[in-house]
């Protein structure tokens, strides 16, 4: 059973299905539900309303939103993909060289035919800060020392096999903050990283600096980040998630030019469709045969309730 562009049910077949008539046992949510037109809200009304739905599969790693609360109440079991980190860190990456060097003055200069040099930060030798070292975390930490960064990381349960340099609890924080050049958020949305990043937390932060959120927009306070770009105290932020999502068309974020906004897009990259089939495959294989199923959330959003 399929849904779609309209939001209508067909079988494999292309035959039509009525809603009333569809009764799915499991249920893989793929990337293009989150594209412009898509059948989104149709999508999740149904699994919500299939009673008899056993497993959902989602495409992408966050389970903070209330449909999965509401999914594992009906009885759902669901399974999150971690496929998403490569491009995300890619985009972490791509993000802060495009910062460092300053290259929105060569993309200005090309269209006024403009030859003019100027001089650039280096990403060897920064230090960097990531706050989670989940799949994304851990992906940012591998590339920024590929580029000679000095990596600290931050997580509940640190490991000898972190990719960083040394790696800190939560309530140790504080004393890594005023080291970073760059600090990513990569930390999911709990009580705990509920604004994390305030006006205490960025006066804390190193002069000239660098943050970097693709995690949840909650972890940001807004208002606080603005007052601290406006002071000249941190050089910018790139900021792939808000906490109003689309982001108005009036919040300050658009026409700050110390802000890059990106549309909850730097998942964007084209291999994780392969590697989310790829997952669903092994997980349907598993729950065909009464196997564990990989990645399955349902006890950690049931206790988040």
């Amino acid at each position: 059973m399929l849904m779609n562009g309209a939001g209508g049910l067909c079988d494999e077949r292309g035959t039509a299905i009525a809603l009333g008539d569809a009764h799915p046992d499991v249920a893989w949510g793929t990337s293009d539900l989150f594209r412009d037109g898509a059948p989104l809200v149709a999508f999740f009304s149904l699994m919500l309303e299939s009673h008899g739905l056993a497993w959902f599969q989602s495409p992408g790693a966050g389970y903070d939103d209330p449909v999965f609360t509401a999914l594992v109440a009906n009885g759902v079991r669901v399974t999150n993909a971690h496929v998403n980190s490569l491009p995300i860190a890619e985009f972490v990456m791509r993000s802060v060289l495009d910062e460092f060097q300053d290259a929105a003055q060569w993309r200005d200069q090309a269209t006024k035919r403009l030859w003019r040099i100027h001089d650039w930060r280096e990403v060897s030798g920064s230090t960097w800060v990531i706050v989670g070292l989940g799949g994304i975390g851990t992906e940012v930490a591998r590339r920024a020392r590929a580029f000679g960064a000095h990596v600290i990381g931050c997580r509940r349960h640190p490991s000898p096999t972190d990719p960083t340099e040394r790696t800190v609890t939560p309530d140790h924080l504080d004393q890594v903050v005023g080291l970073a050049d760059v600090l990513v958020l990569a930390a999911p949305a709990t009580p705990e990283t509920a604004n994390l990043v305030n006006a205490a937390f960025l006066a804390q932060m190193k002069r000239g600096s660098l943050l970097v959120n693709v995690a949840r927009g909650t972890l940001v306070d807004d208002d606080a980040l603005i007052e601290s770009l406006d002071s000249g105290h941190l050089s910018a932020a790139i900021l792939d998630v808000f906490r109003t999502e689309p982001l108005p068309e009036d919040h300050p974020f658009w026409a700050h030019p110390k802000v890059r906004v990106s549309p909850h897009n730097a998942a964007g990259g084209v291999g994780r469709l392969a590697r989310q089939a790829n997952l669903f495959k092994e997980n349907l294989d598993r729950y065909l045969g009464g196997r564990p199923l990989l990645n399955e959330v349902t006890d950690v959003v049931a206790a988040r309730g």
